[in-house]
């Protein structure tokens, strides 16, 4: 069942110098006039963009048609800021070219929006309220048979993101209440990592979120491709093919050259994954040390 929409108009937001929204994939009729219509949003890093984060947008897809009475407008990639400032990430001017090349490329309906990237720290609440503004107010939401429609905006993630959400004093309640209760988000779970006791520590929102099983679990992660970049092995089929182009024609993830048992142990300790923090995590004083609360891989 879908979930209820409240009443709720955003305001205008600030947008970066030359920004303008992308919209050239986003369907602006409503096939099915019984149906919720939704627009999936994915946070993150994309230091790079994998394969992962594109299945990603399919799982969803799959289980939304197969589960749900929502009908799918669209998807975006918002890469984070530079304001995140964790260490290795290249700038979002790279990430957002690299989520472009691989959303034209690979994908008929995922767009990349670059209002986030493109300046200070944004909370993800306020970053799901751009794309409300954008798309209901600006665009004018959804045509149906009855006339316009507001369309709901979603957050698409990894389990990393709603286990911070369970944790006390990591989110603030404001934020959780608006992003799971106004917004709602759909969770694609980790392999071997149940979401039943996070979610029912998350129980005022539970019809708000929807946890997605893997049927084929997938760990590739962009630290592991950074990390065989710098140790120079092949991420041939990791990742798009342009996305490999872009990196190497930019040097993006410069070769350490061989590595020694010391480094190795290094790299398997820092438990470090790539997909965006939660917002104490986001926040450039105080950082969770991983980015992988808002978007799996």
């Amino acid at each position: 069942m879908a979930a209820q929409i409240f009443a709720h108009k955003t305001t205008a937001l600030t947008n970066p110098p030359n920004y303008a929204f992308t919209s050239h994939r986003l369907c602006r009729t409503l096939h099915t006039s019984t149906k919720q219509p939704i627009v999936l949003v994915a946070c993150g890093s994309f230091n790079p963009i994998t394969y992962h984060h594109l299945r990603m947008f399919e799982i969803a897809k799959d289980f939304i048609q197969q589960n749900t009475n929502f009908e799918i407008l669209g998807g975006y990639l918002s890469p984070v800021s530079d304001e995140y400032k964790k260490a290795g990430l290249v700038s979002a001017h790279h990430r957002v070219n690299m989520c472009t090349l691989a959303a034209e490329q690979e994908s008929s309906w995922l767009m990349v929006d670059s209002w986030e990237a493109l300046q200070n720290y944004q909370r993800t609440a306020i970053v799901l309220d751009h794309f409300d503004y954008e798309i209901n107010t600006v665009l004018g939401g959804v045509s149906t048979r009855d006339g316009e429609r507001d369309v709901q905006i979603m957050l698409l993630a990894g389990s990393d993101l709603i286990r911070t959400m369970s944790e006390p004093g990591v989110w603030s309640h404001d934020d959780l209440d608006h992003i799971l209760g106004h917004h709602g988000t759909f969770v694609i779970e980790r392999t071997g990592a149940a979401l039943d006791q996070v979610v029912d520590n998350l129980a005022r929102w539970r019809n708000n979120i929807y946890p997605i099983a893997q049927q084929v679990h997938n760990d590739v992660s962009s630290t592991k491709v950074r990390l065989f970049f710098r140790r120079g092995l092949s991420v041939q089929y990791l990742l798009p093919a342009a996305v490999i182009d872009y990196i190497e024609q930019n040097n993006l993830y410069p070769d350490d050259g061989p590595c020694t048992e010391k480094d190795r142990g290094k790299d398997s300790e820092s438990g470090e994954d790539d997909t965006t923090s939660s917002e104490s995590g986001r926040n450039v004083q105080s950082t969770l040390g991983t980015e992988t609360t808002r978007l799996s891989n």
